[in-house]
C-alpha cells in the first residue's frame, strides 16, 4: 500500500515536471517564431492553447502510468476513473479553446477588408457561430464524463428504445428555446440585424450592444439595457437605420405665422448649414409642407452620418431657425388672436355682409340661486 502511494507520488511529480517543461520548451518555440515573423509577444494559439493542452498531457500521462504504480484494484479503479474524467473535461476545455480561435481568426480575416458594414456582419455571425460551437462542446463533454459511470451507462442504453418519444417531448419542451436559436441563425446570416446597428424597436432607440444564442441586447441613449428574444426580430418588424449604410435625414418641424419670411429663413437655413460639422453635404431642404388656418408648417430636413448626429443636428437646426425668427422677424412666431379682426363689429358681425348677431337668452329668476 504505501509503495502503491509513493509510486502515485512519483508519476504525479513526473507528470508535474514534464508539464512545466513542455510549457517552457512551448514557450520557447512560441517566441522564436513571433521573433521571426517580425511580431511581439507569444503567437497566439500558443498563448490560448497552453494551458488546456499541459492539463489533458499531465492527465494522459497519469493514465499511462497506472498500471507500473500497482495499486489495489479498488483505488485503482478510482484513480483511473478520476483521470478518465480529468482528461475528458481538459480536453473539452482545449476544443472550447480551438473554436473560440477558429471564430477569432476568422473574424480577423473578414474584417480585413476595412469595411464597418461587412465588419458588423461578420462579427455577429463570428460571435453566433463561437456560442454554438461551445455550447455544443460544452454538451458533449458534459455527456462523456456522465457515460463514464456504469449507473449512466444504463439508463442510457435503456433509454435508446424510446428515443423517439423523448424527442419530441424535449422538442416540445424546448420549442421556444429552440425557435429562438433558429431565429438567431437566421438573423445572423439573413444580415437582418448586427452587432452595432441602431435598432428602433418597439419604439425605443437604441444600439444592438450583444447578440445571445436567444436574445438580444439593445444599449438605448438613456443607457438603459433592452433584452429583447430573438423571436421578435424575425416575427416582427422593426427599424434598422444602419443596415447598408449608416448616413440618415433629420426632420424637425416648425409652425410659424403666414407672414414668415421663407426666403430669408432659407437663406439662414443654408448659411448655418455650411458651417456645421454634423452635416454630411448630401442632402438638405426647407419646405413648406402643410398650412392650417393660424399657422404654416414648415419642414426642414439635412442627412447626416449616423442616427446620433441627425438628432443632435435637428436639434440645432430648430434652436437656431427659432432664435432667428424671434430676434430678426418676431412676427413671423405664431400668435394666438384674441382681438377681432379688422372690420368686423365686436359682438362678431361686420353690420354689412355678415350673418345678424344671436341674442342672448335671458336669464330665468332663480337660475343663478339668487
Amino acid at each position: 500500500m504505501w509503495w502503491s502511494l509513493l509510486r502515485l507520488a512519483l508519476a504525479s511529480a513526473a507528470a508535474v515536471l514534464f508539464a512545466y517543461g513542455l510549457d517552457r520548451i512551448t514557450q520557447l518555440a512560441g517566441r522564436r517564431l513571433a521573433a521571426r515573423a517580425g511580431t511581439a509577444g507569444i503567437p497566439l494559439v500558443v498563448r490560448r492553447c497552453r494551458l488546456p493542452l499541459l492539463a489533458l498531457t499531465a492527465c494522459l500521462l497519469l493514465l499511462a502510468a497506472l498500471p507500473w504504480i500497482a495499486a489495489p484494484p479498488a483505488a485503482s479503479e478510482g484513480l483511473r476513473h478520476l483521470a478518465v474524467i480529468l482528461a475528458i473535461a481538459s480536453g473539452g476545455w482545449l476544443c472550447a479553446r480551438v473554436v473560440a480561435l477558429v471564430v477569432d481568426s476568422t473574424l480577423r480575416l473578414a474584417v480585413h477588408r476595412r469595411d464597418p458594414a461587412w465588419a458588423g456582419r461578420a462579427r455577429t455571425q463570428a460571435d453566433l457561430l463561437g456560442r454554438i460551437g461551445q455550447a455544443i462542446v460544452a454538451v458533449v463533454t458534459l455527456g462523456a464524463v456522465l457515460m463514464t459511470f456504469p449507473a449512466v451507462r444504463g439508463v442510457g442504453t435503456s433509454l435508446l428504445a424510446s428515443a423517439g418519444l423523448v424527442g419530441v417531448v424535449a422538442g416540445v419542451a424546448a420549442q421556444s428555446t429552440l425557435a429562438n436559436v433558429f431565429a438567431g441563425v437566421q438573423m445572423a446570416f439573413g444580415d437582418l440585424a448586427r452587432i452595432g446597428d441602431v435598432v428602433v424597436v418597439g419604439g425605443e432607440w437604441g444600439e444592438v450592444e450583444e447578440i445571445t444564442l436567444t436574445a438580444v441586447v439593445i444599449a438605448t441613449w438613456d443607457q438603459r439595457r433592452l433584452v429583447m428574444p430573438m423571436s421578435y426580430f424575425v416575427g416582427r418588424p422593426f427599424e434598422n437605420w444602419s443596415r447598408r449604410s449608416s448616413r440618415i435625414t433629420g426632420t424637425a418641424l416648425l409652425h410659424l405665422d403666414h407672414h414668415a419670411p421663407i426666403a430669408l429663413l432659407r437663406k439662414e437655413f443654408d448659411a448655418f448649414l455650411a458651417g456645421n460639422e454634423l452635416w454630411d453635404r448630401e442632402g438638405s431642404a426647407l419646405q413648406v409642407v402643410d398650412t392650417t388656418p393660424t399657422t404654416i408648417v414648415v419642414r426642414v430636413l439635412a442627412t447626416a452620418a449616423d442616427g446620433a448626429d441627425a438628432f443632435e443636428l435637428r436639434c440645432q437646426l430648430r434652436e437656431h431657425l427659432i432664435g432667428y425668427l424671434r430676434d430678426h422677424h418676431p412676427y413671423a412666431l405664431p400668435r394666438l388672436p384674441v382681438a377681432p379682426a379688422p372690420g368686423s363689429s365686436p359682438d362678431g358681425g361686420d353690420g354689412a355682409d355678415g350673418p345678424p348677431p344671436v341674442p342672448r337668452p335671458r336669464a330665468r329668476p332663480g337660475a343663478d340661486g339668487g
